[in-house]
Parts: structure tokens; sequence; C-alpha cells
């Protein structure tokens, strides 16, 4: 299990790499009821200022999406999962995986629309089934979802009420074994902080990469060292870092 109350000093030339949704904003029953506090984008700035540039946001959202509800100028970003990845000046790095998704969006527009609460989230390289407002159809969507991805060689990737179709390849621990690589973060030590069983691949990449991984939430299993309770908890931890810097 992971240890509460991670110290400040893990900050200490540390790259610092954060999921979007559950960490920085609250869960939402659908991905654009997000709220966004104003206060979110001057921690950012604050933490590229405090970490040399060494700050970048690894969504699952793509990069687009997450776009329409923060500002990511400055900062690196990684979205769907580690199928999109771009530095802060704006260069991507070229590790997505194509692959023809068209049948299984079809199936999946399909599915919700006979299923009256999923709803279908489209992504450049992948597609996603959100089903928050049934969860009672948890099986009946892991089922549909896991034989489209049988017969479309597709992957299957599971988080909080949602399930996605992605081809094989990247994901979140790629992205930041790829940034760790490029001059910007080179040489320090990373710390991701996430709250889903799709941040596990990353906490397993910054443990082996000399750093270490923060769970978000209720204890449970983890590849994480330290925990922080909630989003509150993270943003709180966060500013306190950078205050102390400046005092």
């Amino acid at each position: 299990m992971a240890e509460p109350d991670p110290p400040l000093s893990l900050l200490e030339n540390a790259a610092l790499f954060l999921d979007f949704d559950g960490t920085l904003v609250e869960l939402a029953e659908s991905p654009d009821g997000i709220r966004v506090s104003p206060a979110l984008a001057s921690l950012l700035q604050r933490l590229l200022k405090r970490l040399q540039g060494r700050v970048a946001l690894v969504t699952g959202r793509s990069i687009s999406g997450l776009e329409r509800h923060l500002s990511c100028s400055g900062l690196a970003v990684s979205g769907s999962h580690g199928l999109e990845l771009r530095l802060a000046d704006g260069r991507a790095l070229p590790i997505a995986v194509r692959h023809d998704l068209g049948p299984a969006r079809e199936r999946l527009q399909l599915l919700a629309q006979h299923m009256p609460g999923l709803l279908v989230e489209e992504k450049p390289f992948s597609v996603a089934l959100h089903y928050r407002r049934v969860p009672e159809q948890a099986q009946r969507v892991a089922d549909i979802v896991t034989a489209l991805a049988g017969q479309g060689g597709l992957e299957v990737q599971k988080g909080k009420m949602v399930i996605e179709l992605r081809p094989p390849g990247a994901d979140k621990g790629d992205a930041v074994r790829a940034f760790m690589t490029e001059p910007e973060f080179a040489g320090a030590r990373p710390l991701f902080i996430g709250d889903d069983m799709t941040d596990e691949h990353a906490f397993v990449a910054a443990a082996d990469l000399g750093g270490a991984g923060i769970l978000v939430g209720p204890a449970r299993p983890t590849a994480a060292k330290w925990r922080l309770n909630n989003v509150a908890a993270v943003t709180d931890w966060l500013g306190r870092a950078t205050e102390e810097r400046n005092a």
C-alpha cells in the first residue's frame, strides 16, 4: 500500500507528471461536465517556474479535448493514454500508432443509441465508452467492448466508469519514458501523480527511472509509493510546495 503524506522534498530535482481527471479536477458524469478551478492555470505556471519547465500533463483525454478546458501553453502534454505526445514548444513526438477504428466507433455509437446513459467519446487514436450514468451496465459494456477488441485487433483500456478501445501501443508509462529522454527532463527524478488504474503503468515507469508515484484517492494495491486523499489534497500539496520554495 502507498504511504500517506508524501514529503514536499519529493519535488527537489523532480520532473513532475500529472494526470488530469480525478487528480487535478474532480470526475464528472461526462468528459465535458468537469469544473476547472481558475487557480489551476496559475498553479501549473508556478510549478513550471519552480521545476524549470519539467512539468507535463499525462491524460487519457485527447490533447485537443484537454485544451477545451485548460490552456496547455508552455506545458508538455501526453494525451490518449500515451498515444499523443507534444513537447512544451509544440513539437510532437512521433509515437502514435495508426489503426482503423472505424468499425469499432460505429458499433459503439450504435450501442449508445440503444442503451440510454452511455456516452461515446471519440479521440484521434482511440474511442471511449463512458457508463457513469448507468453503472449497473458495467459488465455488459465490458463484455461487448472486449468482444469488439478481439474482432478488430485492438486493446481494451479500463478506467473509472469508462472503457476504451485503442490500438496496441503506448501507455502512460511509455509517455513518461519518452519525455524523460528529452533534454528538458533528462537527469531529473520522475514523479507521477494519478488516481486511476490507467496510471499504474506510469507509477511503474517513474519507479524504474529512480522516481516515485503518488496515488490519489482511497488506499488500494498500487505501484505508487505515496498517497494523497483527493483532488483538493493534490492541489494543496502542490501549492504548498511552490510556497515553500518562494518563502
